[in-house]
């Protein structure tokens, strides 16, 4: 259970930070792997984290658009 958290953990914060810069540079590509990063995760305890991740890789995606 404690490896489970800790790749929850890497898989989370990787789709955070992959979101977070896709705010700023190629948002639908990294928007899309920030989702399916997020949505791998959710299959860990970390929910909330990958949650969030999957959030903000949205968010990103629809910078691009607009």
């Amino acid at each position: 259970m404690l490896e489970s958290s800790k790749v929850g953990k890497l898989i989370g914060w990787t789709a955070m930070a992959l979101a977070l810069i896709g705010f700023f540079l190629w948002q639908l590509p990294l928007g899309i792997i920030a989702i399916v990063l997020g949505l791998v995760g959710l299959a860990t305890p970390e929910k909330g984290l990958n949650w969030t991740a999957i959030a903000f890789g949205a968010i990103a995606m629809i910078i691009g658009i607009i």
